[in-house]
């Protein structure tokens, strides 16, 4: 039994939570580009890997980026 598990899958860790992140920078957009989509919408975290407390941080990041003008809205 895999338990509803995939056993091709891979485990995903948050990325902030293994490096230590406290704080997520809206101006790093290096950073936050690796949760946007190719058309610019933000990753769900099912297929990102960040935990629930993360996600909501990313999510307001990239929202104040793309208000700054660091990201765009949209790509297409």
């Amino acid at each position: 039994m895999n338990n509803g598990k995939n056993l091709l899958s891979k485990d995903k860790y948050c990325h902030f939570c293994v490096n230590g992140m406290e704080e997520i920078d809206y101006k790093n957009w290096q950073q936050l580009q690796r949760f946007t989509s190719s058309y610019g919408k933000i990753v769900p975290r099912r297929r990102s890997g960040v935990c629930t407390t993360h996600q909501r941080k990313v999510a307001e990041a990239i929202k104040r980026a793309r208000i700054m003008a660091l990201l765009p809205f949209t790509n297409k």
